[in-house]
C-alpha cells in the first residue's frame, strides 16, 4: 500500500515537472570527459574566485558519478556533498536543480517533489550539454543558491 502511495506520489510530481508538449526534454549524449569536467570546473572555479566565494564543485557523468571534483578553503564542510547532489539531480533528471526547487515553491501541488529519490530542491545544478544533448552535469554549493547557481552556469557555458 505504502509502495503504491509513494509511486503515485512521484508520478504526480513527474508530470508536474515534466515539460510542455511543445518542448523538447534534452536527451543523452556521450558522457563528458575528463577534459571537459576540467574546462568546465577551471570556469567555474575562475567565477567564484572572482566574486571572492569558497564553494564546492562537482561535475558527474550523465549516470550522476563523480568524474571532477574541488572545493575552496574555507568551504563549509555541508557543501561537499551538496554540491555533488545538485550536480546528479541536473545530470539524471535532466534539468537544472532550480526547476525542482520552483515546483516545491508553489507548495500543495509541488511537495510531491519531495518524495523523488535524488531530486535536490536547490538552485545551483545544472545539465551540461554540448550540441543539445546532456553529458553530465555540475553541481555548485558554497554560498546564496543563486550565487551557486551563477558558479555552475559559468563552467556549464563553456562546454556549449
Amino acid at each position: 500500500m505504502m509502495a503504491r502511495f509513494l509511486v503515485a506520489v512521484a508520478g504526480i510530481a513527474w508530470l508536474t515537472l515534466s515539460a510542455p508538449a511543445h518542448a523538447q526534454v534534452p536527451q543523452y549524449g556521450s558522457n563528458v570527459t575528463l577534459e571537459q569536467a576540467k574546462k568546465a570546473l577551471a570556469a567555474a572555479d575562475a567565477e567564484a574566485r572572482k566574486n571572492g566565494w569558497p564553494v564546492a564543485i562537482a561535475v558527474v557523468d550523465t549516470a550522476g558519478m563523480l568524474v571532477l571534483y574541488q572545493r575552496h578553503d574555507n568551504t563549509q564542510t555541508a557543501s561537499v556533498q551538496i554540491a555533488q547532489d545538485k550536480a546528479v539531480s541536473a545530470a539524471m533528471f535532466r534539468r537544472p536543480s532550480k526547476a525542482f526547487q520552483d515546483v516545491l515553491a508553489k507548495g500543495g501541488d509541488g511537495l510531491p517533489v519531495l518524495g523523488l529519490h535524488g531530486a535536490t530542491p536547490v538552485e545551483g545544478g545544472i545539465p551540461l550539454t554540448i550540441e543539445g544533448k546532456i553529458i553530465g552535469a555540475i553541481g555548485v554549493s558554497g554560498v546564496n543558491s543563486d550565487q551557486d547557481s551563477m558558479v555552475a552556469k559559468a563552467g556549464a557555458d563553456t562546454l556549449k
